[in-house]
C-alpha cells in the first residue's frame, strides 16, 4: 500500500512543533500509519511550502491515499501557503484517490469543494472536543463505526468550518462546532474529515496546549498561563499510566479517548472501509 501525508503546516510552525513534541504533524500521522498499516510505503509532500515538491495528479493517483494534517494555517486568509493547499487538495480530488484530514485538513477540502471556513472568535475547543454525536448519516457511515453515540475527541482549534459543499454530507457534531465530521465528494474524489485530531496522543494534546497558552489566557478560557500548565501536568501523567482511574475522572475522558485503539478509530475505518475496497477496485490487490 502506498500512502502520502501532505504537511499542512507551514516550515515556521512545522519546526515549532518538532522543538515541542519531536515531531511534525506529517511525521505524526506518518508514524500512526506505519503502526496501523504495516508495510505500507508511506511517503509526505508539504504543500504550504513554496519550494514544496507537490506531486501532480498522475502521481498522486499511483497512492492509494492522501492524508492532510493539522496547521494553524488559516485557509480564508489571502496566502500563497492557503492558495497552494488549496490548490493541491483540488489535484487530490480530481485524481480520483481517497483522501482524509484532521482539523485544517478537513477545512482546506471544504474549502477546496466550494464551502467557506471561519475564525471561531473567542470560543474554542482545547484540548477535548467535548459530546461529539454523529448525525442521522453520521450513525449508519463507515468513518465512524464502533463509535460510542456521543465521544470526546482530542481537538485544539479556532477555526471552524461555516459552510459545508453542496456535495458534503455531515456526520457528526457538537454544541461548540457545527461539523465535526464530513464526507466530501468533488468529481472522482472522495474525502473523509474530522475537525478533531484521532491521530494525537495525550502527550501532544498537552503539548498543544502550552503552545497555545497565550492565546487561550487572552480568550479568558484560563486566567493564567499556570492553569493550562496545570491541565497539561495532569494529561501527561495520564498518557504516562492509563489506568489512572482519577486522572480520567479529574479530565472527564473515557476510553473513547484513553484507549488508543479508540482514539484512533476514524483513522483505521478509513483505511479499513474506504481505501482497501478502493485499492481492490483498482486492480491493486
Amino acid at each position: 500500500m502506498r500512502l502520502l501525508v501532505a504537511e499542512s503546516e507551514p516550515p515556521a510552525d512545522r519546526e515549532e512543533r518538532r522543538a515541542s513534541v519531536g515531531r511534525s504533524s506529517g511525521e505524526t500521522v506518518r508514524d500512526l500509519l506505519s503502526s496501523l498499516s504495516p508495510g505500507a510505503s508511506i511517503d509526505r509532500a508539504t504543500p504550504a511550502d513554496a519550494d514544496g515538491d507537490v506531486p501532480d495528479e498522475a502521481t498522486i493517483a499511483g497512492y492509494d491515499a492522501v492524508f492532510l494534517t493539522g496547521s494553524p494555517l488559516h485557509v480564508y486568509d489571502d496566502t500563497p501557503e492557503a492558495a497552494r493547499e488549496i490548490a493541491f487538495m483540488r489535484t487530490v480530488f480530481a485524481s480520483g484517490t481517497p483522501s482524509f484530514g484532521s482539523c485544517a485538513g478537513l477545512q482546506v477540502a471544504v474549502a477546496a469543494a466550494g464551502g467557506t471556513v471561519r475564525p471561531m472568535g473567542d470560543r474554542r475547543e482545547a484540548g477535548f472536543a467535548r459530546r461529539i454525536a454523529a448525525t442521522q448519516a453520521g450513525r449508519d457511515h463507515p468513518l465512524l463505526a464502533g463509535r460510542a453515540p456521543v465521544w470526546d475527541a482530542a481537538a485544539i482549534h479556532s477555526d471552524e468550518v461555516e459552510s459545508l459543499p453542496e456535495s458534503a454530507t455531515l456526520l457528526a457534531g457538537n454544541a461548540v462546532t457545527a461539523v465535526q465530521a464530513a464526507e466530501i465528494r468533488v468529481g472522482p474524489g472522495v474525502f473523509w474529515g474530522v475537525q478533531y485530531h484521532p491521530e494525537l496522543s495525550l502527550t501532544e494534546v498537552a503539548a498543544a496546549l502550552r503552545r497555545q497558552a497565550s492565546d487561550l489566557v487572552e480568550t479568558g478560557l484560563v486566567r493564567a498561563e499556570s492553569e493550562i500548565e496545570d491541565q497539561a501536568a495532569l494529561i501527561d501523567a495520564l498518557a504516562e499510566d492509563p489506568t489512572r482511574r482519577d486522572l480520567a475522572w479529574r479530565l472527564g475522558l473515557d476510553a473513547e479517548l484513553i484507549d488508543r485503539a479508540k482514539r484512533t478509530t476514524e483513522l483505521r475505518n478509513f483505511l479499513e472501509h474506504l481505501v482497501v475496497p478502493t485499492r481492490a477496485a483498482r486492480g491493486r490487490g
